[in-house]
């Protein structure tokens, strides 16, 4: 008999309809053979709701009890969840994170998971039950509550899959698969039958938002296949797995893109070892990321540093650049609020060349100039001016035809 570890996001499980209609599919699952396990999230908008409630009575709640409240959504959803199963005959059990022992690091609202007791799942199983367990969240060495972060459901359905040797971890969500980009930009966009760990990670990276990248993470390092599927509308959705070589790969999988980038720019720096890292120390100190950087050497001993960094952390790292450049005798610093990252990604990259060349000349012949690039081995990155965005993404998935199913 298969395993089947699924995953119901927060709109699956909004309501008792759908709590019920989320009932019916895995016992469909369950009578087609399938040992069940499920996890859910809390129904849609209840974290919000306590994250609302804890703020209201403490603008800064300790991360130990923010845990403990936001901890019961899921609770909620696994305790209804059961209870629709046993009204259709189905036998399940219910376990909080605590419960099954799901073991995390002490790191409060950012939990990460160390280490699962299987024991209580694998018992149920063999008793022909369905188990369901609460998403989102675990327990410290100590006991304490802990939860994964925003999307963290994902990661704890990836993590049982793992721990549990599952044939697949489906996740259940309001969207049918992954896409070559956002249909909302470009409506000929294409939903992927499957893709590699890697380009999805790449694509979560730089924008997509179908599944928590630290799920993908998991998957990837304990080679658990994962499928996306619409909880609301039938089809196979998107598997996504580890690169068959058989299998002849498409050039580019699909368009990413990041509405939310900020760029900065010190200009006439003294040219010297050690100037990056004079530059960037201070900005990591106040832990804001940084993504692309581009470094350029003048003729005048001096060099101009550029990079870019999330939108909401731009002015903070303004103010910090602005200090750098007084202690450095820089001769200006200047920002941009207003930019965007496109990004093709592909493993068929490895092995074509041109990729680059094809991309800068479809944005060129739409006169969208390029101010960064960066690069790996399966993706191309372009920094450019933000009302171009929907321009540069459509182009280039026009440019690489990625309205068509490659061919085989």
């Amino acid at each position: 008999m298969s395993l089947i570890v699924q995953k119901y996001g927060g709109t699956s499980v909004g309501s008792v309809e759908r709590i019920r209609e989320v009932a019916k599919k895995v016992i469909a699952h369950r009578n087609q053979g399938h040992d069940m396990v499920i996890v859910v999230s809390a129904m849609s908008g209840e974290t919000n709701r306590l994250i609302a409630l804890a703020k209201d009575l403490n603008d800064h709640p300790r991360g130990r009890e923010l845990d403990v409240l936001l901890s019961t959504g899921e609770q909620v959803t696994i305790a209804l969840l059961c209870m629709a199963l046993e009204q259709m005959g189905m036998p399940a059990n219910s376990y909080t994170g605590t419960q099954v022992r799901i073991l995390t690091d002490n790191a409060h609202n950012k939990a990460r998971i160390m280490q699962i007791d299987d024991n209580k799942i694998h018992n149920d199983l063999s008793q022909g039950k369905v188990v369901v367990v609460a998403g989102f969240q675990g327990c410290d060495e100590s006991g304490n509550i802990t939860t994964l972060g925003r999307g963290g459901s994902d990661t704890t359905a990836v993590a049982l899959a793992a721990a549990l040797k599952a044939d697949e971890c489906q996740i259940y969500t309001d969207v049918d698969g992954v896409y070559t980009t956002d249909p909302r930009v470009v409506p000929e966009a294409r939903r992927l039958d499957h893709i590699t760990f890697e380009e999805m990670l790449e694509m979560a990276s730089l924008g997509a938002k179908v599944l928590q990248i630290r799920s993908v993470e998991f998957a990837s390092k304990y080679n658990v296949p994962l499928r996306v599927l619409s909880s609301f509308t039938k089809g196979g959705g998107t598997l996504i797995a580890a690169e068959d070589p058989s299998m002849e790969q498409a050039l580019i999988s699909g368009i990413a893109f990041n509405r939310d980038e900020a760029k900065l720019t010190i200009l006439g720096v003294p040219d010297h070892p050690g100037v990056a890292s004079q530059i960037l120390g201070p900005i990591a100190a106040e832990n804001i990321e940084v993504d692309m950087i581009i470094q350029n050497t003048g003729h005048d001993a001096t060099t101009d540093f550029t990079f870019t960094v999330h939108r909401n952390d731009y002015q903070t790292a303004l103010k910090i650049l602005q200090q750098i450049a007084e202690k450095l005798g820089a001769r200006e610093v200047n920002g941009d609020e207003h930019i965007a990252k496109i990004s093709v990604v592909g493993v068929g990259m490895r092995s074509h060349a041109g990729i680059a060349s094809n991309m800068f000349a479809t944005l060129a012949q739409e006169n969208i100039n390029i101010s960064m690039i960066s690069t790996s081995e399966i993706k191309i990155s372009v920094v450019v001016d933000e009302k171009y965005l929907e321009l540069g993404v459509r182009a280039l998935h026009k440019a690489f035809h990625l309205e068509q199913s490659p061919t085989i």
